[in-house]
């Protein structure tokens, strides 16, 4: 069986450009993560590379596909020069490890928290999968490999996620679209909830 990852940086290449920074963090018991940082004018973007090297199993299954199961890489973008965002690259290793260590599927819809500030002084702990597609295409494999899919995260404030926990991620994306919230600027404020 190939080795994906070089497929999946070759796709983050083509659709963000070169890297202009890389870490690599490795948890005890989980493969190698990596996180890769591209700039493109006033946006710096995060793009985990490790989390597709296996695919993720549904954590009430009783024996883990090696081979069939969804991929996922996940992409941060914020806007840079407004605070340390390239602290973000433990915890964004942390969750691309989570479907590892924890068994979950990593799907659009979904929160993920880190239980601290993404980077610091963040107001955000926990991000919200977004879909697919937009910005990095998915990148197909080889029959019976699934594709890997390129999640994007929207930073959440506690107040937002408990929002969405009560009303779904459906309605929240509705009112940040409402209210004309900027989801990259990495000081910003909650949305207003009421």
């Amino acid at each position: 069986m190939a080795d994906v990852l070089p497929l999946v940086e070759a796709r983050l290449r083509s659709a963000l450009g070169e890297p202009d920074a890389r870490a690599a963090v490795t948890f005890l018991g989980t493969d190698r993560v990596e996180v890769l940082r591209f700039r493109e004018g006033d946006v710096v973007r995060y793009a985990t590379l490790g989390m597709s090297a296996q695919p993720m199993t549904d954590p009430t299954a009783v024996l883990a596909d090696p081979v069939q199961g969804p991929r996922a890489e996940l992409v941060l973008s914020v806007r840079s020069g407004r605070a340390d965002t390239d602290k973000a690259l433990r915890p964004l290793a942390v969750l691309a490890a989570s479907p590892q260590v924890e068994g979950v599927v990593v799907a659009p819809g979904a929160s993920l928290d880190v239980g601290e500030p993404l980077w610091p002084g963040a107001p955000f702990t926990s991000v919200l999968v977004a879909e697919p597609g937009g910005l990095v295409q998915d990148l197909e494999l080889d029959p019976p490999l699934d594709p890997v899919r390129f999640l994007p995260l929207l930073p959440m404030t506690p107040n937002e996620a408990a929002w969405k926990r009560v009303h779904g991620a459906q309605a929240l994306q509705e009112r940040w679209l409402t209210h004309g919230t900027d989801l990259r600027d990495p000081v910003r404020a909650s949305v207003p909830l009421d």
